[in-house]
């Protein structure tokens, strides 16, 4: 099926690194194009769905994977080294404006690795994992998984933030800084009250920042490395959001207790065997930060354009929606139950009519809603863009209408 661009033409935005130049991502084992068809039951849909990007990463990037490639040896590896080390924390002063010790950093062969050690490390069996809801939909998995009781708070309650917190058997906040799927923007304000919080209850803190590269003015994410003091906290990021290099695997993590350091590292090291590192993670982490910023400050401007499209399409469609671009990232989270839709019904005409994959609100447990990725050239954004519009029409005039 044909996914004919609107008619109308859109403001154009620079685009020094062909951004908008269509890469074909078909046999590539790619989870968003080749795969599609295991959570959408249907082939050869045009996909919007998992949050990695159809472009290509920066050209430095690139650059240095292929010198590393051309040294032909590809031998056991170290992360703790100067090179990656002073990478990053080149790279949190000069994006971030925040000091890092590089002797708190560690490494690990992904985000969500992190994630599991820390809960093992800061919790037991039976204890509540407080995190704002909707989610990734990777934390309850992974809280289930290590039988711990997972505690959803909604974004703006304070007031039930603070009693979950409260509650004697919770031993962590999962914060997701910024937030995904919503791409909040958590304030220094924000950021202070749960600081306070969770050391008025001895509650540690694991704040998932992957998305911390992606921020749109003027809004300013604050890493928790600024704030968390000498309590338990870590950071867990990567650069694989910003930078499109998720296959790469790899991330590394901030960890501001010199003993929760030492046992996280123990876990690494010694029982998971991981310590040898994925070295073409290490060289694309180390081009990124120390060369990537102007690819980076082009990405999030085509970000931001693509994301005011849809704004504008849906404002011009449906003004009752009310919808804004997120602060962050490039995930457009929007709550359609002003339309009064069925969730069944809009997922069965985008993909049987429309031949499209949008992720559904509930798998982040938020039904009423999606989350449509536009992370990819303007085209393709555009045409999922119209493809919802017109299955809404639809839903809206017709049976699938809830009174």
């Amino acid at each position: 099926m044909s996914h004919p661009s609107p008619g109308r033409a859109r403001e154009s935005v620079p685009d020094p690194y062909g951004f908008g130049i269509p890469v074909d991502r078909h046999g590539t084992w790619c989870t968003q194009w080749d795969y599609v068809e295991d959570r959408f039951g249907v082939p050869d849909l045009l996909p919007f769905t998992i949050s990695d990007m159809d472009f290509e990463t920066a050209p430095e990037v690139m650059a240095a994977l292929r010198g590393r490639l051309d040294h032909g040896v590809l031998g056991y590896s170290r992360w703790r080294q100067d090179d990656f080390l002073s990478a990053i924390v080149h790279w949190y002063a000069t994006q971030h404006a925040t000091a890092v010790d590089p002797g708190s950093v560690v490494y690990a062969p992904s985000v969500v690795y992190q994630l599991s050690q820390l809960l093992r490390l800061w919790s037991s069996p039976g204890d509540g994992v407080v995190a704002h809801a909707p989610m990734y939909d990777a934390f309850p998995r992974t809280v289930a998984a290590h039988g711990r009781q997972l505690r959803e708070c909604p974004l703006d309650d304070w007031a039930e933030l603070e009693r979950l917190l409260a509650l004697p058997d919770t031993a962590v906040l999962l914060l997701c800084s910024p937030h995904n799927p919503t791409g909040r923007v958590w304030s220094a304000d924000e950021l202070d009250r749960m600081a306070r919080l969770c050391a008025e209850h001895d509650v540690a803190v694991i704040s998932d920042e992957i998305h911390s590269d992606l921020a749109h003015a003027p809004h300013v994410h604050r890493p928790w490395a600024r704030l968390g003091g000498e309590g338990r906290w870590a950071v867990i990021t990567s650069a694989s959001k910003s930078f499109n290099i998720p296959a790469l695997t790899g991330s590394y993590g901030i960890i501001g207790d010199p003993a929760s350091r030492d046992a996280y590292l123990l876990q690494l090291k010694e029982a998971d065997g991981l310590s040898s590192p994925a070295v073409l993670s290490l060289v694309g982490h180390i081009a990124a930060y120390r060369e990537g910023a102007l690819w980076l400050d082009a990405l999030r401007a085509y970000l931001a354009a693509n994301l005011a499209m849809v704004a504008d399409r849906l404002r011009e469609e449906f003004p009752q929606l009310g919808w804004e671009p997120p602060q962050a990232g490039y995930l457009a989270w929007i709550d359609l139950r002003p339309l009064g839709v069925d969730d069944d019904a809009l997922q069965r005409e985008l993909v049987e009519v429309e031949k499209v994959a949008i992720m559904p609100g509930a798998a982040y447990g938020s039904p009423g809603r999606v989350r449509l990725n536009v992370g990819c050239p303007r085209s393709k954004a555009e045409n999922g863009v119209e493809a919802l519009v017109r299955a809404l029409r639809r839903l809206m005039t017709g049976p699938g209408t809830r009174g």
